[in-house]
């Protein structure tokens, strides 16, 4: 497991990101699809996130994310969802036309990686005989 380092912290987060088109349609093909995943990967690079793995269905897109834990998981989807659907409505005309904004409100993030839970917890009870 490789761990990084800035300032005070030490870590290794991972966080498995999807979201979703307004409504699921299904429109994540193609260009927009391509166009799509450079732009995630451009706001990567100024927010300096590894994107460990992404791909994209008609409707939604999964992102496995490795980032600061200071910085927060939810300023990076706001930013990855806000600048990629402004840059994608403008550059896509269909995107306009059959849609009120490009993605839901809503997303799903989760932590992966590391040790299973109950391998955790029994290192914490473990911890109490000590």
């Amino acid at each position: 497991m490789k761990f990084q380092s800035h300032r005070n912290i030490t870590y290794n987060c991972q966080y498995h990101v999807v979201w979703c088109v307004k409504y699921r349609k299904k429109l994540l093909e193609g260009e927009i699809e391509t166009r799509l995943k450079q732009i995630v990967l451009e706001v990567a690079e100024e927010l300096q996130v590894e994107i460990v793995e992404m791909e994209t269905d008609q409707d939604h897109i999964h992102l496995l994310i490795k980032c600061d834990p200071q910085f927060g998981i939810h300023k990076i989807v706001k930013r990855m969802k806000g600048r990629s659907s402004r840059l994608l409505r403008a550059e896509f005309k269909i995107l306009r036309t059959r849609l009120p904004s490009l993605w839901t409100n809503s997303y799903f993030v989760s932590t992966v990686g590391g040790a299973p839970l109950a391998v955790i917890k029994q290192y914490m009870k473990d911890q109490q005989k000590v």
